[in-house]
């Protein structure tokens, strides 16, 4: 089962250059600012910078599906075809993330909130 769209991450080359535009557009200060990761929220929207997303094989922005049990959605999302591009990951505080390649080469990531 899944929760919405609530997260998407865009691959970027120039870190300052990315921050400097969402920020403009977004209209809010990122709530995490790092040399590997910037992230805003912003009308119940959470939208990250990645400098290192070209490297994992991004090609454009990746939407992020929030699901309520990653490793089962995961699964059978393979199972029905997708390719895995990036197992499951803990990306701090017990958020996990994972993405895959589905038929056509759209990215289509899963993430799954830490329990409360």
């Amino acid at each position: 089962m899944t929760d919405g769209l609530n997260t998407i991450i865009y691959p970027v080359k120039d870190l300052d250059r990315a921050k400097a535009l969402f920020g403009a557009l977004l209209g809010v200060e990122p709530y995490a600012d790092e040399p590997y990761y910037v992230g805003y929220k912003a009308a119940g929207q959470d939208v990250g910078l990645d400098p290192n997303g070209h490297a994992k094989g991004m090609t454009g922005p990746v939407p992020y599906w929030t699901v309520d049990d990653i490793r089962t959605r995961l699964a059978a999302m393979v199972a029905a075809g997708a390719e895995l591009v990036q197992d499951v990951q803990d990306v701090g505080g017990g958020k996990l993330i994972a993405f895959v390649k589905d038929a056509d080469g759209n990215f289509v990531g899963l993430t799954q909130n830490p329990a409360a």
